[in-house]
Protein backbone atom coordinates (compact mmCIF):
# COMPACT_ATOMS: atom_id res chain seq x y z
CA UNK A 1 0.00 0.00 0.00
CA UNK A 2 1.47 3.33 -0.37
CA UNK A 3 2.18 6.43 1.64
CA UNK A 4 -1.01 8.60 -0.01
CA UNK A 5 -3.23 5.23 0.19
CA UNK A 6 -2.11 4.90 3.91
CA UNK A 7 -2.82 8.63 4.57
CA UNK A 8 -6.16 8.61 3.17
CA UNK A 9 -7.22 5.66 5.38
CA UNK A 10 -6.20 6.76 8.82
CA UNK A 11 -7.94 10.16 7.25
CA UNK A 12 -11.06 8.31 7.00
CA UNK A 13 -10.57 6.03 9.88
CA UNK A 14 -10.24 9.28 12.26
CA UNK A 15 -13.14 10.76 10.89
CA UNK A 16 -15.53 8.06 11.86
CA UNK A 17 -14.28 7.87 15.34
CA UNK A 18 -14.91 11.50 15.44
CA UNK A 19 -18.41 11.51 13.84
CA UNK A 20 -19.63 8.38 16.41
CA UNK A 21 -17.98 9.89 19.41
CA UNK A 22 -20.59 12.43 20.47
CA UNK A 23 -23.68 10.46 19.58
CA UNK A 24 -25.14 9.16 23.16
CA UNK A 25 -28.01 6.75 22.45
CA UNK A 26 -31.26 7.79 24.19
CA UNK A 27 -33.92 5.67 22.76
CA UNK A 28 -37.51 5.53 24.38
CA UNK A 29 -37.33 9.62 25.51
CA UNK A 30 -40.08 11.60 24.07
CA UNK A 31 -39.55 15.21 23.61
CA UNK A 32 -42.16 18.21 23.13
CA UNK A 33 -41.68 21.05 20.63
CA UNK A 34 -40.99 24.05 22.46
CA UNK A 35 -41.00 26.72 19.97
CA UNK A 36 -43.80 27.56 17.25
CA UNK A 37 -42.10 25.93 14.09
CA UNK A 38 -39.01 24.02 14.14
CA UNK A 39 -36.53 22.98 11.40
CA UNK A 40 -35.78 19.18 10.98
CA UNK A 41 -32.36 18.73 9.60
CA UNK A 42 -30.69 15.55 7.61
CA UNK A 43 -27.68 15.97 9.88
CA UNK A 44 -26.61 17.14 13.62
CA UNK A 45 -26.24 20.94 13.10
CA UNK A 46 -27.37 24.33 11.41
CA UNK A 47 -25.29 23.85 8.52
CA UNK A 48 -27.36 20.55 7.47
CA UNK A 49 -30.51 20.86 5.13
CA UNK A 50 -33.80 21.47 6.26
CA UNK A 51 -36.10 18.03 5.21
CA UNK A 52 -39.03 19.54 7.14
CA UNK A 53 -40.34 21.18 9.99
CA UNK A 54 -42.92 20.64 13.28
CA UNK A 55 -45.12 22.59 15.48
CA UNK A 56 -45.46 23.44 18.97
CA UNK A 57 -47.05 20.67 21.13
CA UNK A 58 -46.09 17.84 18.55
CA UNK A 59 -43.80 14.73 20.23
CA UNK A 60 -40.94 13.11 18.82
CA UNK A 61 -39.19 10.03 19.93
CA UNK A 62 -35.41 10.55 20.03
CA UNK A 63 -33.50 8.14 18.62
CA UNK A 64 -29.49 9.27 19.83
CA UNK A 65 -28.56 12.45 20.60
CA UNK A 66 -25.29 14.22 19.14
CA UNK A 67 -24.01 17.18 21.27
CA UNK A 68 -26.59 19.66 21.03
CA UNK A 69 -29.03 18.13 18.52
CA UNK A 70 -31.34 14.75 18.92
CA UNK A 71 -32.11 12.14 15.99
CA UNK A 72 -35.56 11.42 15.89
CA UNK A 73 -38.19 9.78 14.05
CA UNK A 74 -39.57 11.40 11.26
CA UNK A 75 -41.94 10.36 8.94
CA UNK A 76 -40.95 7.39 7.16
CA UNK A 77 -37.07 8.28 7.93
CA UNK A 78 -35.17 10.00 10.37
CA UNK A 79 -33.98 13.53 11.12
CA UNK A 80 -32.11 15.84 13.57
CA UNK A 81 -33.66 18.57 15.90
CA UNK A 82 -32.14 21.37 18.08
CA UNK A 83 -32.48 20.44 21.73
CA UNK A 84 -32.44 23.50 23.31
CA UNK A 85 -36.06 24.45 21.47
CA UNK A 86 -37.98 21.22 23.03
CA UNK A 87 -38.87 19.82 26.15
CA UNK A 88 -38.72 16.46 27.91
CA UNK A 89 -42.05 15.29 28.29
CA UNK A 90 -41.09 13.87 31.66
CA UNK A 91 -40.05 17.07 32.89
CA UNK A 92 -44.11 17.51 33.57
CA UNK A 93 -43.71 14.89 36.33
CA UNK A 94 -40.95 16.61 38.02
CA UNK A 95 -40.87 17.12 41.46
CA UNK A 96 -42.19 20.84 42.67
CA UNK A 97 -39.02 22.75 43.11
CA UNK A 98 -37.69 26.89 43.83
CA UNK A 99 -34.70 28.23 42.18
CA UNK A 100 -32.63 30.62 44.08
CA UNK A 101 -29.89 32.91 42.51
CA UNK A 102 -26.24 32.27 43.87
CA UNK A 103 -25.41 35.57 41.64
CA UNK A 104 -26.36 39.34 41.03
CA UNK A 105 -28.15 40.20 37.31
CA UNK A 106 -28.78 36.57 36.56
CA UNK A 107 -29.90 36.94 32.92
CA UNK A 108 -33.73 34.88 32.75
CA UNK A 109 -34.01 33.95 28.91
CA UNK A 110 -36.71 33.57 26.35
CA UNK A 111 -35.02 30.33 25.71
CA UNK A 112 -32.89 27.63 27.08
CA UNK A 113 -29.94 29.01 24.88
CA UNK A 114 -26.92 31.91 25.51
CA UNK A 115 -28.44 32.73 21.93
CA UNK A 116 -31.97 34.08 23.32
CA UNK A 117 -33.08 37.30 24.22
CA UNK A 118 -33.19 38.31 27.74
CA UNK A 119 -36.44 39.12 29.38
CA UNK A 120 -35.34 39.59 32.91
CA UNK A 121 -32.89 39.26 35.42
CA UNK A 122 -32.66 37.63 39.08
CA UNK A 123 -30.93 38.80 42.16
CA UNK A 124 -28.77 36.67 44.44
CA UNK A 125 -30.77 35.05 47.18
CA UNK A 126 -33.77 35.60 44.65
CA UNK A 127 -36.04 32.70 44.74
CA UNK A 128 -38.76 31.79 41.90
CA UNK A 129 -40.97 29.30 40.75
CA UNK A 130 -38.89 26.53 39.23
CA UNK A 131 -41.07 24.58 36.38
CA UNK A 132 -39.12 22.56 34.39
CA UNK A 133 -35.00 20.95 33.60
CA UNK A 134 -33.58 20.78 30.01
CA UNK A 135 -29.92 20.04 30.54
CA UNK A 136 -28.41 22.66 31.83
CA UNK A 137 -30.99 25.16 32.00
CA UNK A 138 -33.81 25.54 34.10
CA UNK A 139 -37.58 26.82 32.94
CA UNK A 140 -39.12 29.49 35.32
CA UNK A 141 -41.45 31.95 36.46
CA UNK A 142 -40.75 35.44 37.27
CA UNK A 143 -43.96 37.98 37.73
CA UNK A 144 -45.80 35.28 35.67
CA UNK A 145 -43.17 35.90 32.89
CA UNK A 146 -41.83 32.21 31.49
CA UNK A 147 -38.15 32.34 31.10
CA UNK A 148 -34.96 30.15 31.62
CA UNK A 149 -31.44 30.10 33.68
CA UNK A 150 -28.57 28.26 33.63
CA UNK A 151 -28.65 25.70 36.53
CA UNK A 152 -24.31 26.64 36.57
CA UNK A 153 -26.04 30.17 39.25
CA UNK A 154 -28.81 28.74 41.12
CA UNK A 155 -29.51 26.32 43.79
CA UNK A 156 -32.50 23.88 43.71
CA UNK A 157 -34.35 23.32 46.54
CA UNK A 158 -37.14 21.22 46.50
CA UNK A 159 -40.53 22.28 47.66
CA UNK A 160 -42.65 20.45 49.55
CA UNK A 161 -46.21 20.54 51.70
CA UNK A 162 -46.64 18.17 54.99
CA UNK A 163 -43.83 16.15 54.16
CA UNK A 164 -45.20 15.69 50.79
CA UNK A 165 -43.41 16.40 47.65
CA UNK A 166 -45.52 17.76 45.00
CA UNK A 167 -45.55 18.58 41.13
CA UNK A 168 -43.81 21.43 39.54
CA UNK A 169 -46.59 23.55 38.12
CA UNK A 170 -46.81 27.02 36.78
CA UNK A 171 -48.76 29.33 39.36
CA UNK A 172 -51.76 31.34 39.00
CA UNK A 173 -50.70 34.29 38.66
CA UNK A 174 -53.66 36.70 39.96
CA UNK A 175 -52.03 39.80 40.94
CA UNK A 176 -50.06 40.69 38.09
CA UNK A 177 -47.08 43.18 37.96
CA UNK A 178 -49.27 46.66 38.21
CA UNK A 179 -47.11 48.63 35.47
CA UNK A 180 -44.94 48.58 32.55
CA UNK A 181 -41.90 50.91 31.33
CA UNK A 182 -41.62 51.13 27.93
CA UNK A 183 -37.57 50.59 27.28
CA UNK A 184 -37.00 51.15 23.48
CA UNK A 185 -37.76 53.83 21.13
CA UNK A 186 -40.59 52.65 19.65
CA UNK A 187 -43.09 49.47 20.65
CA UNK A 188 -45.93 47.86 18.79
CA UNK A 189 -49.06 46.99 20.24
CA UNK A 190 -50.97 43.86 19.28
CA UNK A 191 -54.69 42.70 19.28
CA UNK A 192 -53.40 39.50 20.91
CA UNK A 193 -50.28 38.01 22.68
CA UNK A 194 -48.32 36.70 18.92
CA UNK A 195 -46.05 38.48 16.93
CA UNK A 196 -48.68 37.59 13.65
CA UNK A 197 -51.18 39.28 15.50
CA UNK A 198 -52.51 42.29 14.27
CA UNK A 199 -51.34 46.16 15.32
CA UNK A 200 -53.61 47.82 16.97
CA UNK A 201 -51.41 50.68 18.65
CA UNK A 202 -47.76 52.67 19.35
CA UNK A 203 -46.37 53.31 22.52
CA UNK A 204 -42.68 55.05 23.10
CA UNK A 205 -39.94 55.06 25.09
CA UNK A 206 -40.60 56.02 28.62
CA UNK A 207 -44.11 55.38 28.43
CA UNK A 208 -45.93 53.57 31.40
CA UNK A 209 -49.22 51.72 31.58
CA UNK A 210 -51.07 49.47 33.69
CA UNK A 211 -50.88 45.81 33.45
CA UNK A 212 -54.00 43.55 32.90
CA UNK A 213 -52.47 40.07 32.81
CA UNK A 214 -49.71 38.44 31.46
CA UNK A 215 -49.55 35.16 28.66
CA UNK A 216 -46.09 33.59 28.54
CA UNK A 217 -44.15 36.84 27.48
CA UNK A 218 -46.43 39.00 26.99
CA UNK A 219 -48.28 41.26 28.95
CA UNK A 220 -51.89 43.04 27.84
CA UNK A 221 -51.50 46.86 29.09
CA UNK A 222 -54.80 49.22 29.31
CA UNK A 223 -53.97 52.27 27.08
CA UNK A 224 -57.05 54.14 27.38
CA UNK A 225 -60.54 54.00 28.85
CA UNK A 226 -61.84 51.26 27.05
CA UNK A 227 -58.42 50.24 24.62
CA UNK A 228 -55.87 47.51 25.68
CA UNK A 229 -53.64 45.52 23.62
CA UNK A 230 -49.99 43.02 23.77
CA UNK A 231 -46.96 43.56 24.09
CA UNK A 232 -43.81 41.75 24.06
CA UNK A 233 -42.30 41.98 27.88
CA UNK A 234 -38.64 41.73 26.35
CA UNK A 235 -39.05 45.93 25.41
CA UNK A 236 -40.13 47.02 28.71
CA UNK A 237 -39.83 46.48 32.49
CA UNK A 238 -42.54 45.09 34.79
CA UNK A 239 -42.95 46.99 38.20
CA UNK A 240 -44.67 47.93 41.17
CA UNK A 241 -47.77 50.04 39.95
CA UNK A 242 -47.87 53.90 40.28
CA UNK A 243 -49.53 56.09 42.61
CA UNK A 244 -50.56 58.41 40.24
CA UNK A 245 -51.55 56.11 37.51
CA UNK A 246 -51.12 56.58 34.20
CA UNK A 247 -48.11 57.28 32.08
CA UNK A 248 -45.66 58.26 34.13
CA UNK A 249 -42.93 60.88 33.88
CA UNK A 250 -39.79 59.32 33.88
CA UNK A 251 -37.34 62.61 33.49
CA UNK A 252 -39.18 64.29 35.55
CA UNK A 253 -36.47 65.64 38.65
CA UNK A 254 -34.04 63.57 37.02
CA UNK A 255 -30.01 64.60 37.34
CA UNK A 256 -27.39 63.27 34.71
CA UNK A 257 -23.72 63.97 35.36
CA UNK A 258 -21.33 64.70 33.20
CA UNK A 259 -18.26 62.57 32.21
CA UNK A 260 -15.50 64.60 30.81
CA UNK A 261 -14.13 68.04 30.83
CA UNK A 262 -15.09 70.57 28.32
CA UNK A 263 -18.10 68.87 27.36
CA UNK A 264 -20.41 71.06 24.91
CA UNK A 265 -23.67 71.83 25.45
CA UNK A 266 -25.94 72.98 22.49
CA UNK A 267 -28.80 74.59 21.07
CA UNK A 268 -30.45 71.67 19.89
CA UNK A 269 -30.55 67.88 19.87
CA UNK A 270 -27.92 67.56 16.86
CA UNK A 271 -24.21 67.67 16.75
CA UNK A 272 -24.64 70.37 14.02
CA UNK A 273 -26.01 73.45 16.33
CA UNK A 274 -24.07 76.09 18.06
CA UNK A 275 -22.56 75.83 21.60
CA UNK A 276 -24.34 77.22 24.45
CA UNK A 277 -21.73 76.69 27.22
CA UNK A 278 -19.72 73.99 28.34
CA UNK A 279 -19.78 71.28 31.28
CA UNK A 280 -16.75 70.05 33.17
CA UNK A 281 -16.49 66.10 34.54
CA UNK A 282 -18.28 65.40 37.80
CA UNK A 283 -21.36 68.76 37.16
CA UNK A 284 -24.61 67.85 37.30
CA UNK A 285 -28.00 69.15 35.16
CA UNK A 286 -31.18 68.42 35.65
CA UNK A 287 -33.24 66.92 33.12
CA UNK A 288 -36.32 68.69 31.68
CA UNK A 289 -36.91 66.37 28.64
CA UNK A 290 -35.43 64.25 25.61
CA UNK A 291 -34.97 63.99 22.41
CA UNK A 292 -33.40 60.77 21.08
CA UNK A 293 -30.13 60.36 21.78
CA UNK A 294 -30.10 63.79 24.13
CA UNK A 295 -31.37 65.60 27.10
CA UNK A 296 -32.78 68.58 27.39
CA UNK A 297 -31.31 70.15 30.63
CA UNK A 298 -31.64 73.18 32.18
CA UNK A 299 -29.08 75.85 32.95
CA UNK A 300 -27.89 77.30 35.89
CA UNK A 301 -28.31 80.84 33.89
CA UNK A 302 -32.35 79.89 33.65
CA UNK A 303 -32.13 78.82 30.28
CA UNK A 304 -32.62 75.06 28.57
CA UNK A 305 -30.21 73.40 26.39
CA UNK A 306 -29.22 70.06 24.73
CA UNK A 307 -26.54 67.45 26.19
CA UNK A 308 -25.71 64.17 24.49
CA UNK A 309 -26.66 60.99 26.39
CA UNK A 310 -23.62 59.60 25.34
CA UNK A 311 -21.62 61.92 27.15
CA UNK A 312 -23.39 61.66 30.75
CA UNK A 313 -24.35 59.44 32.99
CA UNK A 314 -27.89 59.11 34.45
CA UNK A 315 -26.29 56.65 37.41
CA UNK A 316 -25.86 57.81 41.54
CA UNK A 317 -22.50 55.94 41.73
CA UNK A 318 -19.75 57.70 41.18
CA UNK A 319 -17.83 57.32 37.95
CA UNK A 320 -14.17 56.03 37.61
CA UNK A 321 -13.33 58.91 35.09
CA UNK A 322 -15.15 61.47 37.03
CA UNK A 323 -11.48 62.03 38.86
CA UNK A 324 -8.48 61.86 37.92
CA UNK A 325 -6.61 61.18 41.26
CA UNK A 326 -8.46 58.05 41.38
CA UNK A 327 -6.02 54.55 41.54
CA UNK A 328 -6.70 51.31 39.79
CA UNK A 329 -5.58 48.48 41.76
CA UNK A 330 -2.70 46.59 40.30
CA UNK A 331 -2.64 43.78 38.17
CA UNK A 332 -1.52 40.15 38.78
CA UNK A 333 0.83 39.47 35.87
CA UNK A 334 -0.73 36.28 34.13
CA UNK A 335 -3.96 37.36 34.99
CA UNK A 336 -6.62 40.24 34.60
CA UNK A 337 -7.19 40.80 37.87
CA UNK A 338 -7.17 45.13 38.33
CA UNK A 339 -8.48 45.49 34.65
CA UNK A 340 -11.94 46.69 33.35
CA UNK A 341 -12.56 45.06 29.88
CA UNK A 342 -15.59 46.57 27.94
CA UNK A 343 -16.79 43.54 25.06
CA UNK A 344 -18.96 44.98 22.65
CA UNK A 345 -20.78 42.43 20.48
CA UNK A 346 -21.37 44.08 17.28
CA UNK A 347 -25.14 45.26 15.84
CA UNK A 348 -28.17 43.85 17.61
CA UNK A 349 -31.74 44.60 17.16
CA UNK A 350 -33.03 46.28 14.48
CA UNK A 351 -29.16 46.64 12.76
CA UNK A 352 -28.62 42.87 11.79
CA UNK A 353 -25.21 43.38 10.01
CA UNK A 354 -24.10 41.03 7.35
CA UNK A 355 -26.19 38.28 6.82
CA UNK A 356 -24.13 34.67 5.68
CA UNK A 357 -25.09 33.02 2.43
CA UNK A 358 -26.87 30.16 5.13
CA UNK A 359 -28.85 32.84 6.66
CA UNK A 360 -26.63 33.57 9.85
CA UNK A 361 -27.46 36.99 11.03
CA UNK A 362 -23.95 38.71 12.25
CA UNK A 363 -25.83 39.94 15.30
CA UNK A 364 -26.75 36.72 17.13
CA UNK A 365 -22.94 35.59 16.56
CA UNK A 366 -21.24 38.04 17.76
CA UNK A 367 -23.82 37.75 21.08
CA UNK A 368 -22.74 34.42 21.53
CA UNK A 369 -18.86 35.25 20.99
CA UNK A 370 -19.31 38.24 23.41
CA UNK A 371 -21.03 36.02 25.90
CA UNK A 372 -18.35 33.22 26.19
CA UNK A 373 -15.30 35.90 25.96
CA UNK A 374 -16.71 37.35 28.84
CA UNK A 375 -16.78 34.36 31.02
CA UNK A 376 -12.98 33.69 30.13
CA UNK A 377 -12.14 37.36 31.44
CA UNK A 378 -13.94 37.38 34.14
CA UNK A 379 -12.51 34.09 35.06
CA UNK A 380 -9.26 35.72 34.13
CA UNK A 381 -9.80 38.26 37.09
CA UNK A 382 -11.33 41.05 35.04
CA UNK A 383 -14.18 43.42 35.38
CA UNK A 384 -16.20 42.41 32.27
CA UNK A 385 -18.48 45.21 30.99
CA UNK A 386 -20.88 44.12 27.96
CA UNK A 387 -22.49 46.60 25.84
CA UNK A 388 -25.17 44.55 25.29
CA UNK A 389 -26.45 41.12 26.61
CA UNK A 390 -29.45 40.32 24.67
CA UNK A 391 -30.84 41.22 21.25
CA UNK A 392 -31.31 44.90 21.31
CA UNK A 393 -30.08 48.12 19.63
CA UNK A 394 -27.36 50.51 20.72
CA UNK A 395 -25.88 53.54 19.25
CA UNK A 396 -21.81 53.25 18.38
CA UNK A 397 -21.50 56.72 20.46
CA UNK A 398 -23.18 54.50 23.70
CA UNK A 399 -20.98 51.70 23.34
CA UNK A 400 -17.82 54.58 23.30
CA UNK A 401 -19.74 56.01 26.24
CA UNK A 402 -20.15 52.65 27.74
CA UNK A 403 -15.99 52.69 27.47
CA UNK A 404 -15.82 56.17 28.88
CA UNK A 405 -17.65 55.74 31.48
CA UNK A 406 -16.17 52.46 32.65
CA UNK A 407 -12.61 53.63 32.63
CA UNK A 408 -12.01 50.61 30.54
CA UNK A 409 -8.43 49.51 30.03
CA UNK A 410 -9.21 47.60 26.92
CA UNK A 411 -12.44 47.76 24.45
CA UNK A 412 -12.78 44.99 22.05
CA UNK A 413 -15.41 45.35 19.39
CA UNK A 414 -16.60 41.99 17.93
CA UNK A 415 -17.68 41.57 14.29
CA UNK A 416 -17.64 38.91 11.54
CA UNK A 417 -16.97 40.63 7.78
CA UNK A 418 -18.38 40.27 4.08
CA UNK A 419 -17.28 41.38 0.80
CA UNK A 420 -19.14 41.18 -2.43
CA UNK A 421 -16.10 38.79 -3.40
CA UNK A 422 -17.23 35.45 -1.90
CA UNK A 423 -13.68 34.43 -2.18
CA UNK A 424 -11.91 36.56 0.48
CA UNK A 425 -11.18 35.33 3.43
CA UNK A 426 -9.49 35.50 7.03
CA UNK A 427 -9.56 37.52 10.09
CA UNK A 428 -8.77 41.26 10.36
CA UNK A 429 -8.11 43.15 13.82
CA UNK A 430 -8.31 47.02 13.51
CA UNK A 431 -6.99 50.34 15.43
CA UNK A 432 -7.50 53.92 14.75
CA UNK A 433 -5.05 55.69 17.07
CA UNK A 434 -1.43 54.92 16.98
CA UNK A 435 -1.96 54.37 21.21
CA UNK A 436 -4.27 51.62 19.91
CA UNK A 437 -1.85 49.68 17.99
CA UNK A 438 -0.25 47.57 20.19
CA UNK A 439 -3.21 45.98 21.60
CA UNK A 440 -4.25 45.07 17.79
CA UNK A 441 -1.17 43.79 16.85
CA UNK A 442 -1.29 41.72 20.09
CA UNK A 443 -4.84 40.56 20.18
CA UNK A 444 -3.93 39.37 16.68
CA UNK A 445 -0.90 37.66 17.54
CA UNK A 446 -3.63 35.20 20.04
CA UNK A 447 -6.16 34.83 17.35
CA UNK A 448 -3.32 33.73 15.11
CA UNK A 449 -1.89 31.02 17.54
CA UNK A 450 -5.67 29.29 18.36
CA UNK A 451 -7.69 29.65 14.60
CA UNK A 452 -6.79 28.30 10.67
CA UNK A 453 -8.21 30.67 9.14
CA UNK A 454 -5.75 33.22 7.15
CA UNK A 455 -4.71 36.11 9.09
CA UNK A 456 -5.19 39.61 7.32
CA UNK A 457 -2.75 41.25 10.08
CA UNK A 458 -3.55 44.78 11.67
CA UNK A 459 -5.09 47.91 10.18
CA UNK A 460 -5.86 51.20 10.40
CA UNK A 461 -9.06 51.99 9.90
CA UNK A 462 -11.83 54.90 10.69
CA UNK A 463 -14.78 52.97 13.03
CA UNK A 464 -16.20 55.46 15.14
CA UNK A 465 -15.81 53.07 18.20
CA UNK A 466 -12.43 53.02 17.03
CA UNK A 467 -12.37 57.60 16.63
CA UNK A 468 -14.08 58.38 19.41
CA UNK A 469 -12.84 56.20 22.07
CA UNK A 470 -10.22 57.53 24.35
CA UNK A 471 -9.82 54.31 25.98
CA UNK A 472 -7.49 51.69 24.80
CA UNK A 473 -9.74 49.82 21.64
CA UNK A 474 -9.45 47.59 18.98
CA UNK A 475 -12.09 45.55 16.47
CA UNK A 476 -12.01 42.41 15.29
CA UNK A 477 -13.70 41.38 12.30
CA UNK A 478 -13.13 37.29 13.41
CA UNK A 479 -14.12 36.17 9.30
CA UNK A 480 -16.39 36.38 6.29
CA UNK A 481 -19.62 35.36 6.47
CA UNK A 482 -19.79 36.27 2.90
CA UNK A 483 -17.35 33.44 2.12
CA UNK A 484 -19.28 29.68 2.16
CA UNK A 485 -17.00 27.44 3.29
CA UNK A 486 -15.77 30.13 6.31
CA UNK A 487 -19.49 30.70 7.23
CA UNK A 488 -19.85 26.98 7.99
CA UNK A 489 -16.45 27.23 10.45
CA UNK A 490 -17.53 30.64 11.92
CA UNK A 491 -20.87 28.97 13.35
CA UNK A 492 -19.39 26.34 15.05
CA UNK A 493 -19.05 26.30 18.78
CA UNK A 494 -15.23 25.15 18.30
CA UNK A 495 -14.52 28.37 16.51
CA UNK A 496 -15.59 30.64 19.23
CA UNK A 497 -13.80 28.56 21.88
CA UNK A 498 -10.94 29.23 19.60
CA UNK A 499 -11.17 32.51 18.60
CA UNK A 500 -12.31 34.11 22.68
CA UNK A 501 -9.41 31.52 23.65
CA UNK A 502 -7.30 33.53 21.18
CA UNK A 503 -8.54 37.37 21.94
CA UNK A 504 -8.07 35.91 26.05
CA UNK A 505 -4.77 35.07 25.15
CA UNK A 506 -3.57 38.28 23.45
CA UNK A 507 -4.58 40.76 26.12
CA UNK A 508 -3.02 38.26 29.14
CA UNK A 509 0.77 39.30 26.41
CA UNK A 510 -0.41 42.75 25.83
CA UNK A 511 -0.65 43.49 29.87
CA UNK A 512 2.44 41.34 30.76
CA UNK A 513 4.18 43.35 28.06
CA UNK A 514 3.74 46.94 29.60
Amino acid sequence: MSKFSKWVLAIILFASIVYEMPTISAKGETVIINTKSLNVRSGPGLTYPVTGSMKKGERAEVLATSGDWHEIRFGSGKGWIASWLVISEGAKEAVAMTAVSKVNALNIRTEPSLNAAVIGQLNAGEAVVMTGRQGEWASIVKNGMEGWVHTDYITEIQQSENGQAGKATKPDVKNPPGQFTVSVDALNVRKAPGLSSKKVGLIRKGESYPVEETDGNWVRLTLGKKASGWVYSFHGTLGAKSETGGNSDVVSNKKVTVLTNGTNIRSAATTSSSIVTRANAGEKLTVIGEDGEWYNVSLSSGETAFIAKWVVSTGDVSIAVSSETQKKKARVPGTLKGLTIVVDAGHGGNDRGTTGLQGTDEKLLTLMTAELLSAKLKAAGANVVMTRESDTYVALRKRVAVSLQSDADAFISLHYDANPDTSITGFTTYYTHGNQKSLASSINGGLASTISLRNRGTQPANFLVLRENRQNSVLIELGFLSNPSEERVLTTEMFREQATHGIYQGLIDHFDTK
